[in-house]
């Protein structure tokens, strides 16, 4: 199981653009992609999921990658954070 924290540095935070590219950065991989915010949790490979957590900019999200692939998961989104969010 890989975990870390993001946060969410968009303006906008995480609406319907950001959260369909998430999600579809999520189901590259085998692992099962889980986020947390706000005592909420979330399948990331789901975008009505991701969108209900209502995060906006400055909100801090801790992602839980749990399979296989977990490391290059962990390693893709991280990176897809950084440039996208």
């Amino acid at each position: 199981m890989k975990e870390f924290f993001f946060v969410v540095k968009d303006p906008s935070g995480i609406h319907a653009r950001p959260a369909g590219m998430l999600v579809k950065e999520a189901n590259k991989y085998e692992s099962s992609v889980k986020i947390e915010y706000n005592e909420k949790g979330a399948d990331a490979k789901r975008i009505f999921a991701v969108m209900g957590l209502g995060a906006k900019c400055g909100d801090k999200l801790k992602f839980i990658i749990e399979g296989t692939d977990e490391k290059n998961a962990e390693d893709g989104l991280k990176d897809f954070l950084d440039k996208n969010l």
